[in-house]
């Protein structure tokens, strides 16, 4: 029986080669890549602002008015860009986490099952869906406490400025969609290889969607706290 060192050398091995290619492939067409997860988090993105708007037609009878006094409806400074860009990260980092689980669950796990025995040999056999639910549970919980979240606080602005909740989210779109689909890349990305079993990429696809989202965000934390101020008092006229 091999060593169970030698095991989890061979697995990281080829998990910088399967990254390796992938990256190679990929710098030849990246469009045909990148576009699948940019649809794949674009929905997503779409999908919950919908879900805020929903939830603030609801709730928007029964919430008390609340004036906002803060980015992104009053102009801000630095710190405000730094408390956005933080929190962000903190979410991006969340999803990048679960590519790289699903990186270990999918592909290196199976490689050293042949390798253990008794219950470790279960456990690296059954990695994968494992690893699926545990991340579709933790998004759909995510997702689910974010749109509620969002949309008792769009409701509750909507009645302080007078105007439609739908109205507010409208002057957000600008930084919202580009924000939320940049943090949802990852994601995309992970659904998109686990539904074609090309767990062996995950690696690859964290670090391309992680170098493509956090410029993103920092112009959307820009964009949030010095522009945005501007579009929403000229759109909501106050």
């Amino acid at each position: 029986m091999c060593d169970p060192v030698d095991a989890s050398a061979y697995a990281f091995t080829q998990g910088l080669r399967s990254t390796r290619s992938a990256l190679v492939t990929w710098r030849r067409r990246p469009w045909a890549v990148l576009r699948t997860w940019l649809l794949g988090s674009l929905a997503t993105a779409t999908l919950l602002l919908l879900a805020i708007w929903m939830i603030a037609l609801v709730k928007s009878g029964s919430e008390l008015g609340v004036r906002p006094s803060q980015p992104p409806f009053v102009v801000g400074g630095s710190g405000d860009v730094a408390r956005i860009l933080i929190h962000n990260l903190l979410v991006l980092a969340l999803h990048a986490m679960a590519c790289v689980a699903g990186f270990i669950a999918g592909s290196s796990l199976p490689l050293q099952a042949r390798y253990q025995t008794g219950l470790n040999r279960v456990i690296h056999e059954r990695g994968r869906p494992i690893a699926l639910a545990c991340v579709v549970g933790a998004t759909t919980f995510s997702l689910s406490m974010q749109a509620y979240s969002l949309g008792t606080g769009t409701a509750q602005i909507a009645a302080g400025l007078h105007v439609a909740p739908g109205l507010v989210l409208v002057g957000l779109l600008p930084h919202a969609i580009p924000e939320l689909a940049a943090l949802f890349l990852p994601l995309a990305a992970w659904i998109i290889a686990s539904r074609r079993r090309e767990w062996d990429q995950l690696l690859a696809a964290t670090i391309v969607t992680v170098s493509l989202a956090v410029p993103t965000l920092v112009l959307a934390a820009l964009w949030e706290v010095y522009v945005a101020p501007h579009v929403l008092a000229a759109l909501l006229g106050y």
